[in-house]
């Protein structure tokens, strides 16, 4: 707990200066708030229209957590793919690295033509911006394990699939939670992103909709509650992470 605080207080401390200099500026200023509220402001009237927010939020939470279940699953596939074939490593590998160099800002509108403006093109946007991270870390996990250790367990006798399960997935976890904490704050980024391209409901569509209302308190009280999404589940990783492999804490606790 101590080390948690200890970890916490100072990006709170520069946060509180960046917000308190932004109440300061704009107070002082006499800023108009369609150019650019106050965080005094922005506060009340994200509460004020909290039932609003949160009806926006809902959509925005489903498409992100379904479309990181579908990337969760294809990264997980892939990458055990690339781990048992050398084939398959040599002919996908290099096309997931070329993928990443395709824009989602030009595949977004194409999704939302092909599927319309339902849930299955916000949920594959989503994958398509976490997958790669994920799968890339996890087949350098698979590539990392201890040599040794794989001779012998197949000096006793296990079988390949055997000492992929008692070996080559333990010694991954690190790899894939790396991997997990990075893309799980893409994902929120990703579903708005989506909604920004076309949508019915949802935080993106909503910021839209502000926006052209000249509503600037309630566009950042929206990027708000988008931003608390990205921290609370990255967040829920690192909590994860430390039920999965409890052994991490003590050996950083050991070196410390």
């Amino acid at each position: 707990m101590r080390s948690a605080l200890r970890s916490l207080w100072p990006p709170l401390l520069v946060l509180a200066v960046v917000v308190g200099g932004w109440q300061l500026y704009v107070t002082g200023a006499d800023v108009d708030p369609t150019m650019l509220p106050s965080p005094a402001r922005v506060l009340e009237q994200g509460w004020a229209s909290r039932a609003d927010l949160w009806a926006q939020t809902l959509p925005t939470l489903q498409e992100t957590l379904l479309g990181f279940a579908l990337s969760f699953a294809a990264a997980w596939l892939v990458a055990v793919l690339l781990d048992f074939s050398a084939a398959a490593r040599r002919g996908l590998y290099p096309l997931l690295v070329a993928s990443q160099t395709i824009p989602i800002v030009a595949v977004a509108p194409l999704l939302i033509i092909w599927f319309g403006f339902g849930l299955l093109p916000k949920m594959l946007v989503v994958t398509l911006t976490t997958f790669f991270p994920l799968a890339a870390n996890l087949a350098a996990g698979f590539a990392a394990t201890d040599r040794e250790a794989m001779r012998l367990l197949r000096s006793l006798g296990a079988g390949r699939l055997r000492t992929f399960r008692l070996v080559r997935v333990p010694s991954a976890m690190p790899y894939f939670f790396a991997g997990l904490r990075v893309s799980i704050t893409y994902a929120v980024v990703g579903a708005v992103f989506a909604e920004y391209a076309g949508a019915e409901a949802g935080l993106g569509i909503y910021m839209q909709a502000q926006k052209s209302a000249f509503r600037t308190d309630l566009v950042f009280a929206a990027v708000g509650v988008t931003a608390a999404l990205s921290i609370a589940l990255f967040g829920a990783a690192c909590l994860l992470q430390r039920l999965v492999l409890p052994w991490e804490r003590a050996q950083r606790e050991e070196k410390s």
